[in-house]
């Protein structure tokens, strides 16, 4: 797999329409820029309990997406280009069915692994100023993904991103996004995932808890105070 950049962003911390603190509110990066352990030097987290970390540095989100979302909500389609879902890094080509849990790329000198499925919240809603947008990029699984810095390095905002290595082939993101929240996946599956080395502790978390027959409430999540 091989694609190219169409933009790197860094966002400020920021106010939402709620009165909610939220760094969604990016910009394009024109130069190019260090990436360490926890993402894009510049780029600022509101909430460190949820977003950011070394399984959360970088946010990549499919810029193709942008066109379905603009189709289903044409009366606000100016919302919906890069990077309006909070993205640290928007390409073309690659997307959840075809991007895997633990896959390595190079961008830049950055040495970069998928962590995990991006788990959509409450602030899209505030956002976008739909009230079910986190729910229907959840059952959508047009979610993007996080990666971990393996090695930092410097990336420029038109840089190539190459694929080094996948070693779960069947382990994409929209697989993992459909068997924790919209499907009744197999034991077998849900095992195989809360044993996936390269998945972030939370999710291998997900996959224990819905291999024990627990369900956890995501009102909270996707809702916030609404819930």
């Amino acid at each position: 797999m091989h694609d190219r950049i169409l933009g790197l962003f860094i966002g400020n911390i920021a106010t939402l329409p709620s009165g909610a603190d939220s760094a969604i509110y990016k910009h394009a990066v024109t130069q190019p820029i260090a990436v360490d352990t926890q993402g894009l030097v510049g780029d600022h987290y509101s909430d460190r309990t949820n977003h950011g970390g070394p399984d959360r540095a970088l946010l990549h989100y499919c810029a193709r997406h942008y066109a379905d979302w603009q189709r289903e909500f044409p009366q606000v389609a100016q919302h919906f280009q890069p990077p309006a879902f909070g993205e640290n890094i928007s390409s073309g080509t690659m997307d959840e069915d075809t991007v895997c849990i633990g896959d390595r790329f190079r961008l830049g000198t950055a040495l970069l692994q998928v962590a995990q499925p991006r788990t959509p919240c409450w602030k899209l809603n505030d956002r976008f100023g739909i009230a079910d947008m986190a729910l229907r990029v959840q059952e959508s699984v047009r979610c993007g993904w996080l990666y971990r810095v393996l090695e930092p390095g410097n990336v420029e905002p038109n840089a190539a991103i190459e694929l080094l290595e996948r070693p779960h082939p069947d382990m994409t993101v929209a697989a993992l996004m459909r068997a924790i929240f919209t499907t009744q996946p197999s034991t077998d599956l849900l095992a195989a995932i809360a044993a996936l080395e390269e998945l972030s502790p939370n999710w291998r978390s997900k996959a224990e808890r819905r291999l024990s027959g627990e369900y956890s409430d995501t009102s909270a999540r996707l809702q916030g105070d609404r819930a």
